[in-house]
């Protein structure tokens, strides 16, 4: 536990005293975090950390205290979920340097604005998006595709990259009927395009998102308006792409002209198409599979970034599924 100093045999990591507070957070959070995922003692007083426990856990922790105090010391900020990401990367990936992995997949949407990765898929995911001119993320909710591919999106229309953005989702019933909404068309489907308004909002703030929206650089709207449009010098977000469907998904990958690119996003434990329906997502995915110049990528459980109980709930529902298709079918 932290505090005093221990006299034990173990090992001593010094820091740069301006970045020790902050790798430490309050009341030594972030210790405490350390000693709880890694099973070691850490005490913490001044700039200095001694460290108590077994050969390969001391490696991680010291690795994780040192790189990351090095990142503080240069200014980035450090707080618990950065804390949570390197002991994912540190024991998944222990070839990558923290510093690295924090920094050079930085993606930079506003002024003082910089959005990073929390674990090593979703730094395939940034670096696909900037390779490739296709990029399909499938993943459970939580797991940072929308507003990551959000993040990618505003950068490339601020370095000119692209000409404006198109933000689409299909507008599918989830237990809702469309009919019994009140307004006009445009106003019964805003709802379903809400998540990908809040990413926009989160990134570049209300003002800057309506006068970019006004002046037509960013266009958020329903799947079917796509049809019969070619989409140039654009960056095209299709979200909840597992509810579209084959016609669909083919309309929307055929619009894209010279100068695009496009991420499709989905989950494809939630669709919400009709008993029976296929999705052009599942379809898609495998269809494309071999084709050069399309990156796939596949979230899982651990990527979820959302409240840490987001994580055992999907891992719940999965045992669930899985209990449910072992099952024998009723007489």
């Amino acid at each position: 536990m932290t505090g005093k100093l221990r006299e034990a045999p173990g090992r001593r990591v010094a820091l740069d005293p301006e970045a020790a507070q902050v790798l430490f957070g309050i009341n030594d959070e972030h210790l405490h975090l350390l000693e709880h995922e890694l099973g070691v003692e850490i005490s913490g007083r001044d700039q200095e950390v001694f460290l108590e426990g077994s050969g390969a856990d001391l490696d991680v922790a010291e690795r994780i205290l040192v790189q990351l105090g090095g990142l503080a010391a240069a200014g980035h900020l450090v707080d618990a979920a950065s804390i949570r990401t390197a002991l994912q990367v540190a024991i998944e990936q222990p070839e990558v340097s923290l510093e690295r992995f924090f920094t050079d997949t930085e993606v930079r949407t506003a002024k003082g604005r910089a959005v990073r990765p929390k674990g090593p898929n979703q730094k395939r995911y940034l670096e696909a998006i900037r390779t490739h001119d296709f990029v399909f993320a499938v993943g459970p909710a939580g797991t940072g595709k929308t507003f990551l591919s959000m993040a990618m999106a505003i950068e490339a229309l601020n370095s000119r990259l692209v000409r404006r953005i198109v933000l689409a989702r299909p507008a599918i019933e989830a237990g809702e009927k469309l009919g019994f909404l009140p307004g006009d068309m445009i106003e019964k489907v805003n709802p379903y395009l809400r998540p990908l308004y809040d990413a926009l909002y989160s990134l570049v703030g209300f003002d800057r998102a309506s006068r970019l929206i006004e002046r037509g650089q960013i266009e958020i709207a329903p799947l079917a308006f796509m049809r019969g449009r070619t989409l140039s010098e654009a960056f095209v977000i299709l979200d909840e792409a597992q509810n579209t469907t084959p016609d669909q998904m083919k309309m929307f990958l055929t619009r894209l002209g010279p100068g695009s690119r496009a991420v499709i996003n989905g989950d494809v434990t939630q669709i919400d198409l009709a008993t029976g329906a296929k999705s052009g997502l599942v379809e898609a995915s495998r269809i494309l599979a071999e084709i050069d110049g399309i990156a796939h990528i596949r979230f899982d459980r651990r990527d979820v970034v959302r409240h840490e109980l987001v994580k055992d709930i999907v891992q719940a529902y999965e045992r669930h599924e899985q209990g449910r298709d072992q099952d024998p079918p009723r007489s």
